[in-house]
């Protein structure tokens, strides 16, 4: 029984570490129509992990993980949820239920801190990466997850050594959205006004952070004369010079909420969630550039996944570095009192199909 638990207890932990997604970047955006669609890249810059969808049942009985093994909180799935998940179907990261309610993990390492952990409080105790599964299959509402959150206690699925911490964000098919992060082992929800998200430091941080750069507009910048010297703008978009390009999650921040505040709202949720993807393109982080020459995987990208969620019209869609294809998964489709709790590949074969042109 020892031997058993413990190999359960390394497994979970070693799951844990290669979780890792080091630099996710997310955003929200509304349509004319009234939807709201949010989306997110998902990177790991490690070797290859298998992504897939997972689906939960109503009425599907789950138990946490705590780093003892899987004996922490037992919890009914009351709602029908599809998400994303790396290689194991408890740890959902990004996800959306029957009600329209979307939530999402973002590593968040150095400045979250959970509370300590207690093996007598097992039965309470809530797995960091099962967070998403048990709002989605809860919960209908931002504000029920609130006050629900004081009856659990999350905690990372580690062992030894520094554990690591994520935060995530819940929306609403309203356009709500929030941030919760845990500092110094208490819940800390942000109202979110920018709609975006993406890495450490702290939310709030973030927002200070973007008055750095109250200089930056969309457009050309205006001819400007020094001295006898006439300056002009050598392309277009010039109004954005100083924008931050690298792949810090500072940087990210600033750039996907510039890209935010300069998107046209487009007429339907639809044409929305394709224009997420085209915006989320400039994101994908090429491989090789997270590490020393001569050392990075032989994997295409380090974005294994870009999720894109129509919480108005239920549908969660997706694309990945091995295939570029969009695929949808439309949740009135499902059966959620029949389908499975089950784990599928996000990819059939591991290579972009293509359309051979015919003359």
């Amino acid at each position: 029984m020892k031997k058993q638990l413990l190999a359960g207890v390394l497994f979970v932990a070693g799951m844990t570490v290669s979780f890792h997604l080091p630099a996710c970047t997310g955003i929200g955006l509304k349509a004319k129509d009234g939807g709201y669609v949010m989306a997110r890249t998902m990177e790991w810059a490690g070797p290859y992990v298998p992504y897939g969808y997972v689906t939960i049942p109503r009425g599907e009985e789950i138990v946490s993980y705590t780093p003892q093994g899987q004996n922490g909180l037992h919890f009914k799935a009351k709602y029908g949820v599809a998400g994303i998940a790396p290689q194991q179907k408890e740890f959902i990261i990004e996800g959306l239920n029957e009600t329209g309610l979307s939530a999402g993990l973002f590593y968040f390492p150095k400045f979250g801190k959970y509370a300590q952990y207690n093996a007598a409080e097992n039965g309470r105790t809530l797995a960091d990466l099962q967070f998403v599964s048990w709002v989605l299959s809860q919960f209908s509402s931002i504000d029920q997850v609130k006050e629900a959150l004081d009856g659990v206690t999350v905690v990372s699925v580690s062992v030894g050594g520094d554990s690591s911490t994520v935060h995530w964000r819940i929306g609403e098919k309203s356009g709500r959205q929030v941030v919760l992060e845990f500092i110094d082992g208490k819940a800390v929800f942000y109202e979110n006004p920018v709609g975006v998200l993406t890495n450490g430091p702290s939310f709030n941080w973030h927002l200070t952070n973007l008055s750095n750069y109250i200089n930056i507009y969309p457009g050309a910048a205006k001819d400007n004369e020094w001295g006898d010297y006439m300056l002009a703008p050598i392309s277009g978009g010039s109004g954005a010079l100083g924008l931050p390009g690298d792949m810090t999650s500072p940087s990210r921040f600033v750039r996907i909420a510039y890209f935010k505040a300069t998107a046209p709202q487009l007429a339907t949720s639809y044409k929305t969630v394709m224009q997420c993807f085209h915006i989320l393109n400039n994101f994908d982080i090429p491989i090789g550039v997270e590490h020393p020459l001569g050392e990075a995987p032989d994997v295409p990208s380090a974005t294994p996944c870009t999720a894109v969620s129509d919480l108005s019209g239920l549908k969660l869609y997706y694309r990945t570095t091995y295939n570029s294809n969009i695929r949808c998964i439309d949740l009135v489709s499902i059966d959620f009192s029949s389908v499975k709790y089950e784990f599928h590949p996000l990819d059939a074969r591991l290579e972009q199909p293509v359309e051979m042109v015919k003359f």
